[in-house]
């Protein structure tokens, strides 16, 4: 399922986090097309955009929601914008707040040797954040950490499905998938 994103968000996923060249990506794989994420979710446009898509995202899934994250670093802006821009609904009373947290990559070796931090709690109904799906293995990755610690996976959240495999291979692990942009949406924007 992809949700309409508004048209500033890909022409803003495109100007600044788009390229075209010859990359390896994180999954090993050589693509034409390299997507850093980063460069929208921390620009400050980027931030606002994203937590107001996300949220209609999760607001128009129908999914329960009590907290989002995933896989650090390029689900924690995604997950703080969309628990910033619950914040500001329910202020509106528009909607409860979201809760955010993030999955590190392996447990802390000290103080309480945590593999995921910030404000998630178990029994939470959660919703995984992605930046971009290839393989969907970071995803898969922060849903195991996340049904361990006790969280009620509702599905997947991404920024940019690059339309790889990846999101089959969630669906085929028995999870929704929810993109806001896909990658054959930013091609015909990239310069």
């Amino acid at each position: 399922m992809t949700t309409p994103a508004p048209s500033r968000l890909i022409a803003l996923l495109a100007e600044r986090s788009a390229k075209r060249g010859d990359f390896v990506l994180a999954s090993g794989r050589r693509s034409t097309l390299y997507v850093d994420c980063r460069l929208t979710t921390m620009h400050p446009e980027g931030q606002l955009l994203i937590g107001r898509a996300g949220l209609a995202a999760l607001k128009s899934s129908g999914w329960a929601v009590d907290a989002v994250g995933g896989l650090t670093l390029g689900a924690d802006p995604i997950s703080y914008a969309i628990a910033h821009a619950s914040a500001l609904a329910a202020e509106r009373n528009e909607g409860e707040m979201v809760r955010s947290f993030t999955v590190r990559k392996e447990a802390k070796q000290h103080g309480t040797g945590k593999l995921i931090e910030g404000a998630f709690l178990p029994g939470d109904r959660v919703v995984i954040i992605e930046d971009v799906i290839t393989t969907g293995g970071s995803a898969l990755k922060a849903v195991e950490a996340v049904r361990t610690a006790g969280g009620d996976i509702q599905g997947v959240l991404a920024l940019v499905d690059r339309e790889e495999g990846g999101r089959e291979a969630i669906e085929a692990a028995g999870l929704t998938v929810i993109s806001l942009v896909k990658a054959s949406e930013l091609l015909p924007h990239i310069g």
